[in-house]
């Protein structure tokens, strides 16, 4: 029963942010992300699905990489317009150690066509990463954030060794700017 109550608020909570689309210039980055062997439905032949225990793990990897992780959708208006700020930095932070991850959080129905397609007009497959909301409980958020609850979008994650950087809610491209310089150091 807590599983159906979480996953309806989390679906009302995603349903309530208002669906836009916007198109944004390519780049060519890729990110490496260890991932089952379960692919996805073939949103893209480079976009795949993890499990929320695969998630976690990629969430809490401890090295001298920096490791930026959005949470979004394609009907998301405020996540589509914060896109392009990680897009710049992907491209500004080509060859350093940083990963950015855009873990799409899309009804699973939606995969094979808003997500693909999104994936293809931004050239960001290989950096999304599918999760199934379906498949999400509670622990899963008490387990790997300090703030978030899954309640809204975007939210983004940012992790180099120990320490790590939760922000909920549209970045600017300075507040990612700085985020990001501030755990590069």
């Amino acid at each position: 029963m807590k599983k159906i109550i979480l996953c309806t608020l989390i679906l009302t909570a995603l349903y309530s942010c208002k669906k836009e689309e916007q198109k944004i210039e390519d780049t060519d980055v890729s990110v490496s992300v260890s991932v089952t062997d379960h692919a996805a439905p073939a949103a893209d032949a480079t976009s795949k699905e993890l499990s929320p225990e695969d998630l976690g793990k990629y969430l809490a990897q401890k090295n001298d990489t920096l490791y930026v992780t959005n949470f979004f959708a394609t009907w998301c208006g405020p996540c589509i317009r914060e896109i392009p700020h990680f897009k710049n930095k992907m491209e500004e932070l080509k060859g350093k150690p940083v990963k950015f991850t855009f873990i799409n959080l899309d009804d699973k129905s939606e995969w094979n066509s808003a997500v693909k397609k999104f994936a293809q007009e931004n050239n960001l497959a290989s950096n999304i990463i599918l999760l199934d909301g379906q498949k999400l409980d509670p622990t899963f958020f008490t387990t790997n954030f300090k703030q978030w609850d899954g309640g809204s979008i975007p939210f983004t994650y940012m992790r180099k060794g120990d320490k790590t950087d939760e922000y909920l809610g549209m970045m600017t491209e300075e507040i990612l700017n700085s985020k990001v310089e501030a755990l590069l150091k």
